[in-house]
């Protein structure tokens, strides 16, 4: 779940399906989708799952691939019964195969079986890859690429009739057409949806959960819907909360609102805020499935929140063209996420950026691939571009364009792809259109080269010609094969001034007409270009650690529950597997280090390998405290409980904080945080002779 700060929802992804992402061209949707209707009955406590298909047959041979756990039981194509015949398929899935007298034939598909049950121990991480269609009284997901339905196409609209037994509710996405309540005990729970666009995919959501609702008119001229149903899906105890769900509804309406003035009317009848037992944070069209402990931090709705139901935008209002590249993720981080730093200060907007430079920094000697690849996010790295890259590309973009056209070109491509499949240069084109001019050698660059520019001010010298003043500037480049334009700072006594040059990727100088003496010069110093920053822009930060491909853990804890408490954080806190060893002899590696132990054996193990002691700001604060240590010779980042139940208490809240260099944590919450201070570098002007005008 990328949460900002704590940021649970950067696992948040919109479904994306497991047996193959889509690919169709644009040119191929078509408003008559084919049709699914589903008839299914789910007992979570039994785990029981039956189901009937109605589908039109695309082919004669028409193959599906079903979860393991499920069985076809009866075909039946019109007065046929052909059989379904199950070969192998991927690991865990079995493919069926029906053969027909003829194509379009349209097929009734009976199955069934006992699903697996919840694995409540997934992590933040394990929630992102292919999970199995899981059932269980405290809540059931079946996401679209479990292989709990067989799919039509692609893309398929889609009715789905659910049943669950008293005391469960359940859902997919789409419009409720049809809801019968229970009175008692051994009645069933009945709702009905409908999802006439183009989908591609059904998530089918269940569990023992009080809904509330909420209405709000919409003027008919500004949308196709006039009413809108705002929805709460939340355990009892979550509930109970004092004024939780109110929140939640209102946050909602106003978010809505919002993108629907930025963007274009809200295409759907309703939204809900669905709470899942397991730590997910994933935007359905009409829906979000968020964590149920984590809808409790109350700055997931100034967060998470807005981003989920941006995705009714973008992914899943204009689907994503995977074979062309994921836009969708770093627009809507920009268009949510970072958006609501800008609305809270220029400074907090300017630490957003800095923290994905920082991130991109982290993995400028590997191999993250460029933004046209990018397809989902699987570790740190893919994230660092799919998010952080493709949402400082919109930044720069707006910076040239200027807010008003950068504004009218997200507009038309609402306008022109709404329930299309769209790639980068469909957006593009959008822009192109809005701003009136090419845009291909923006675009291209930055989404087909993977190199993170190295820029810097090699020389400036200014000269004076009457009462002008000339500033030239040449720089250092590496890795800018692509045009680069530049902010520079300007200062003077009681002056300073922006200006922009632009570098085409040949070009290393630029000079700037003046009306006063330059003095100092510094290069971008509110990060509003993806590049690599200087080493002095570059504090140490955990995600250094988390996302090295061969760490190293130092185990210093003596006593036998804080070592066991350590090795389980461990678990958690890497994307690798680390290598345990000494600390004498780690540090002599190029290789992160990790050092975790009790207060008392990491003040010794640091005194002992003479490293610096624990950081006064932090000595005395909470139960935890964790931090990294800057070394020209080695990467150090220590943990520090008071006990092994401290330790343990990381497990589920300190993966999230990648992007800080220290934290302090009273029993497993964050109290306090932040980053070791960081300077732009200034450069000092020389001046050359003056020239006088004859």
């Amino acid at each position: 779940m990328s949460f900002a700060c704590f940021r649970f929802v950067r696992f948040r992804q919109h479904a994306v399906t497991l047996f193959g992402l889509l690919l169709v061209a644009a040119s191929a949707v078509s408003a008559a989708a084919p049709e699914l209707i589903l008839d299914v009955a789910l007992d979570p406590q039994s785990r029981q799952f039956k189901a009937e298909a109605e589908l039109q047959a695309p082919t004669r041979n028409f193959r599906f691939l079903l979860h393991e756990s499920l069985r076809v039981t009866g075909v039946k194509a019109g007065a046929e019964t052909p059989v379904a015949e199950p070969s192998s398929g991927p690991a865990g899935y079995r493919q069926w195969n029906i053969r027909l007298t003829q194509a379009g034939q349209k097929l009734s598909i009976r199955y069934e079986g006992q699903l697996p049950p919840l694995e409540r121990n997934r992590d933040h991480r394990s929630v992102l890859g292919g999970m199995p269609p899981m059932a269980a009284p405290e809540g059931s997901f079946l996401s679209s690429g479990s292989g709990w339905y067989p799919r039509p196409a692609d893309l398929f609209s889609y009715r789905v009739k659910l049943a669950v037994p008293y005391g469960q509710r359940a859902l997919v996405a789409g419009k409720r057409i049809a809801e019968t309540l229970p009175t008692s005990a051994g009645e069933t729970y009945r709702a009905s949806f409908e999802f006439t666009q183009p989908s591609d995919g059904i998530d089918l959501m269940a569990g023992p959960w009080v809904v509330r609702e909420k209405t709000v008119s919409r003027n008919a001229q500004s949308s196709p819907q006039s009413s809108l149903v705002l929805r709460t899906f939340f355990p009892a105890d979550l509930d109970a909360t004092p004024g939780l769900a109110q929140a939640y509804l209102d946050d909602t309406q106003a978010y809505i609102e919002r993108y629907s003035k930025d963007i274009g009317a809200y295409p759907y009848s309703e939204f809900s805020i669905v709470a899942s037992p397991l730590p997910t944070g994933f935007g359905m069209p009409t829906l979000t499935y968020l964590g149920a402990e984590v809808l409790r931090l109350p700055f997931i709705r100034k967060t998470s929140l807005g981003h989920e139901i941006l995705h009714n935008w973008w992914g899943n209002g204009v689907y994503v063209d995977y074979q062309r590249g994921n836009w969708s993720e770093g627009l809507t981080t920009f268009m949510a996420d970072y958006a609501y730093k800008e609305d809270e200060s220029a400074n907090a907007a300017s630490e957003m950026r800095q923290a994905w430079l920082r991130d991109a920094a982290v993995f400028a000697g590997e191999n993250p691939g460029t933004l046209r690849s990018f397809r989902s996010r699987a570790n740190a790295a893919g994230a660092t571009v799919g998010y952080g890259k493709a949402a400082m590309v919109l930044v720069m973009l707006r910076d040239r364009l200027g807010k008003k056209v950068f504004d009218q070109g997200i507009r038309n491509f609402w306008a022109a792809q709404q329930f299309k499949i769209a790639g980068w240069d469909d957006l593009q084109a959008a822009f192109e259109r809005a701003s009136g001019e090419k845009l291909g050698a923006f675009f291209a660059p930055w989404l087909d080269q993977q190199a993170l520019p190295v820029v810097a001010i090699a020389r400036a010298e200014s000269s004076r010609t009457g009462t002008q003043h000339q500033l030239n500037v040449s720089f250092n480049k590496q890795d800018a094969r692509l045009p680069l334009r530049l902010p520079l700072e300007i200062s003077a006594a009681g002056r300073r001034e922006t200006h922009w040059v632009d570098l085409g990727a040949e070009r290393n100088s630029a000079s700037i007409n003046l009306d006063f003496a330059p003095q100092t010069l510094r290069l971008d110093p509110e990060m509003r270009v993806w590049r690599r920053l200087e080493a002095s822009q570059l504090p140490p930060i955990l995600r250094q650690w988390m996302a090295a491909s061969a760490p190293q853990l130092v185990n210093v804890a003596r006593h036998p529950e804080a070592n066991v408490a350590v090795n389980q954080l461990s678990a958690r806190f890497f994307e690798t597997k680390p290598k345990p060893g000494q600390l004498s002899t780690a540090l002599s590696s190029k290789n992160p280090v990790l050092l975790a132990g009790t207060h008392a054996d990491i003040d010794q193990a640091l005194a002992s390998a003479g490293l610096p002691p624990r950081p006064a700001s932090l000595a005395g604060q909470g139960s935890a405290q964790v931090w990294t240590v800057s070394g020209k010779t080695f990467q150090l980042a220590v943990i520090s409980g008071q006990d092994a139940a401290a330790i343990i208490a990381l497990q589920r809240g300190l993966p999230h904080y990648g992007g800080q260099s220290w934290l302090i944590f009273e029993q497993g919450r964050a109290i306090n945080k932040g980053i070791w201070p960081a300077s732009v570098p200034e450069i000092i002007v020389s001046s050359s002779p003056r020239k006088d005008n004859k």
